[in-house]
């Protein structure tokens, strides 16, 4: 099952400084690891809320890192590319995976893939048993449909005041963070499904 879903930014945003990365949307999946373990049972629906995004931005900082050192070992340059081109921006999209220790930040291993288009990056955290392919491919569906829909490449991007539209996508594409094993039919029928209602 997969913990959660998160875009955040991985190069530097001129409100942040060059250390940070922002979260623009997350998602987290399943029970919280506190509450199932008792350990944080007493913390109040506010505290618990606080805790959960503090998860998020660890991971968003252990992936911001892992894509700047991926980046400097690759030596390529990073090509802007403009609003149209997203099929070609994730064609030429940086890949990776990130090992997260139990403890930091969830109570057991879990996996990160993540997937950097641009200055952006869509990260899937998996536990440890997760089939890594099939949440490639997961991962590289939901990021096509953001890139495309969202027009996250161009100035002005409809991720913060369209995440209904990411919600919508998650719930098709991986529903509760289970990860489909998906056929051809039942991928075209998934895709007119999801064109249609981003058409909206």
């Amino acid at each position: 099952m997969v913990r959660c879903f998160l875009i955040h930014t991985v190069c530097p945003v001129t409100a942040l400084s060059a250390a940070e990365s922002r979260v623009l949307y997350s998602r987290l999946f399943g029970p919280d690891d506190g509450v199932v373990s008792g350990q944080h049972r007493d913390l109040s629906p506010e505290d618990r809320r606080l805790l959960q995004k503090e998860r998020v931005a660890v991971v968003a900082s252990q992936i911001r890192s892992a894509v700047r050192l991926s980046r400097e070992a690759s030596g390529r340059l990073l090509v802007e590319t403009v609003p149209g081109d997203e099929a070609l921006a994730l064609q030429d999209a940086d890949r990776g995976v990130v090992r997260l220790r139990a403890g930091d930040p969830f109570s057991e291993e879990t996996s990160a893939l993540w997937l950097a288009v641009q200055s952006v990056s869509f990260t899937l955290v998996c536990e440890r048993h997760d089939n890594l392919l099939l949440a490639e491919g997961t991962l590289r569906n939901l990021a096509r449909h953001c890139l495309e829909h969202l027009h996250m490449l161009g100035q002005g991007s409809e991720v913060l005041l369209r995440s209904n539209r990411i919600d919508a996508l998650l719930s098709r594409l991986l529903p509760h963070g289970q990860l489909l094993f998906l056929n051809h039919r039942f991928t075209q029928s998934l895709e007119k499904e999801v064109a249609a209602y981003m058409a909206k």
